[in-house]
């Protein structure tokens, strides 16, 4: 179609140079659009008779699932259908909250066709949260798995309710018989490009997630700098370890390697087996991988000599990973890990791309269609400062802005520029290196945590006065939440009530938000009575894993508290 001719004009063109990023950066334009519904307009023609494999679901027990482009169009087309007989309307709200399962991008691919609005969860999200983004994110159908249904019991609220899976309670509809529906599928009228598409709650800074509102334009057509990045290619097999429910999945696992006309392998596991994962890997011929540094270091706790893998592009999300990891996958391998750099709020902004040379430990340059600055604190432009992108012109990768936060916008884009709160360095040849947070945001196993968030429940606990939370250095996690606690009068601090505590986190955390280490103490403070957790963050940097034993009660294995 003539009003989408730009988009795929874009994408041949970082296809082609992918290993040439003077001249893609050079080159590139982000394509200008008015009306733009990827599904309809991308993807659906990107699949008419294509029986390349779309999607390739692999399980721990052996079963497989193997969805070409052509069968993956018509299936959404079908759910799509479906949901519309069952009243999901353009605009509306609809929060998906499944694993990692074929109906996932079903439906994914069936909303953007209605142009519903997506607002995807984790399975591991708790009833409080599940609370908050029910009334927040003003939803108005739920589609999660029949066994995860029953987290809703209680909730109150006027939302639809569909099941996937056998078994749906009683007031859910299955969504079985959407396979049935016919499977041509007609829009109800246009999609403009700034239309909303995706609503993502992020940790923040305060107690509760901000709404991340991106549109039709932001993610489908900003993460042709992520494809960039990733250096994809058409029939590629692309592994992104990744959970559903956060936008690095929608980032790898969905727009990116379609962007491309790569296959999406999903490898399901209960628990992380490296030895299992490299087997599948090569057996199925997967050529790019892409996980966070939790992977890796389990990964290179295996003899990588041993896997005759065929991977040909290597790449690590989330933070940045220590040097020795990437030597030891180089030495097996001779690929280099390419790090990479990006936010909820935006999609691949800096990275190490394909055929340059890798700075160890950096972030890497620009992607192309991003000016990228570092501020100092007087705001002026420097060699140390906060990431941020110049919004002259503004980056298509950006996100619409913070969901009714008008405040947290105008914060976050003032100035000309659009602040990402990171801290990085940038060196003579415009490598980036990543410092830190502005605030105190960080991230365990992945995962963004808030320690505002963490802190607001554990004072919850009858014995807990004030506390803390902090990143605490772990070996494979990278960092697990750790609080330090000053109790109330009359409170002993012993073992019984460390571990009271730590089964009270149990119980109202999720388990990615669970405080896994306390330390009692006097909290340091400011002169104006805030906690300074930058002096907690530094004291718990410089210890020993040996003195942190001594001073700490801390669990392995949250099974353990009965």
């Amino acid at each position: 179609m003539p009003h989408t001719q730009g988009f795929g004009d874009a994408r041949d063109l970082l296809l082609a140079q992918r290993a040439h990023y003077d001249v893609a950066y050079r080159d590139f334009r982000w394509p200008v659009l008015s009306q733009f519904n990827w599904a309809l307009d991308f993807f659906d023609p990107q699949a008419q008779g294509n029986d390349n494999p779309a999607l390739w679901v692999v399980e721990e027990d052996g079963r497989e699932t193997r969805l070409s482009f052509a069968e993956m169009s018509a299936r959404s087309n079908r759910v799509a259908n479906f949901l519309r007989e069952h009243g999901v309307a353009r605009g509306d709200r609809v929060l998906l909250m499944l694993p990692n399962q074929v109906e996932l991008w079903d439906l994914m691919l069936a909303c953007m066709k209605l142009g519903a609005v997506m607002i995807p969860a984790t399975t591991l999200l708790a009833a409080g949260d599940l609370a908050d983004r029910l009334e927040r994110g003003r939803v108005r159908h739920v589609v999660t798995t029949a066994r995860d249904a029953l987290k809703f019991a209680s909730l109150p609220g006027g939302y639809q309710r569909i099941a996937v899976g056998d078994g749906a309670p009683a007031g859910w509809t299955p969504l079985a018989p959407a396979y049935d529906a016919s499977a041509r599928f007609t829009p109800d009228g246009i999609t403009l490009a700034t239309d909303p598409l995706l609503l993502y709650f992020t940790s923040g800074t305060t107690s509760r997630p901000k709404l991340v509102l991106h549109t039709h334009q932001s993610y489908p057509v900003g993460h042709l700098a992520t494809m960039y990045w990733l250096g994809l290619q058409p029939g590629d097999i692309h592994w992104n370890i990744s959970s559903p429910g956060w936008a690095k999945h929608a980032w790898s696992c969905f727009f990116a390697p379609w962007n491309a006309g790569a296959t999406i392998f999903i490898y399901n596991f209960s628990r992380f087996d490296a030895r299992a994962a490299l087997q599948t890997a090569a057996r199925c011929g997967v050529t790019t991988l892409c996980a966070p540094p939790t992977v890796w270091r389990m990964m290179i706790q295996e003899d990588l000599t041993r896997h005759a893998v065929k991977f040909r592009e290597l790449i690590g999300a989330g933070e940045p990973l220590n040097p020795e990891v990437i030597d030891q996958v180089r030495r097996a391998w001779n690929i280099t890990i390419r790090d990479g750099y990006g936010q909820t709020e935006t999609c691949c902004q800096i990275g190490n791309s394909p055929g340059q040379a890798v700075k160890a430990g950096a972030m890497g340059r620009p992607m192309p269609g991003y000016r990228v600055v570092l501020l100092d604190a007087d705001g002026n432009e420097a060699d140390e400062g906060e990431v941020a992108l110049v919004l002259s012109p503004r980056p298509t990768g950006l996100m619409q802005g913070y969901e009714d936060d008008p405040g947290k916008t105008a914060d976050a884009m003032r100035d000309g520029y659009y602040h990402t709160g990171d801290v990085a360095m940038r060196d003579e040849r415009g490598y980036f290196t990543y410092v830190g947070r502005a605030d105190d945001v960080f991230k365990a196993s992945d995962y963004r945590i808030s320690p505002f968030e963490l802190e607001s429940e554990i004072i919850k606990h009858p014995a807990v006065a004030e506390a803390g939370v902090v990143p605490s250095p772990d070996p494979v996690r990278l960092a697990v939440p750790k609080a330090f606690i000053t109790l109330r009068s009359g409170f002993q601090a012993d073992d019984r009530l460390a571990l009271d505590i730590l089964r009270f986190c149990r119980d109202q955390l999720a388990p990615y938000k669970r405080i896994r280490r306390i330390e009692f103490c006097d909290l340091p403070k400011t002169i104006s009575g805030k906690i300074r957790r930058v002096e907690l963050r530094r004291t718990e940097e410089g210890r020993s894993l040996e003195l942190r034993r001594e001073r700490e009660f801390w669990d392995v294995d949250f099974a353990d508290l009965k």
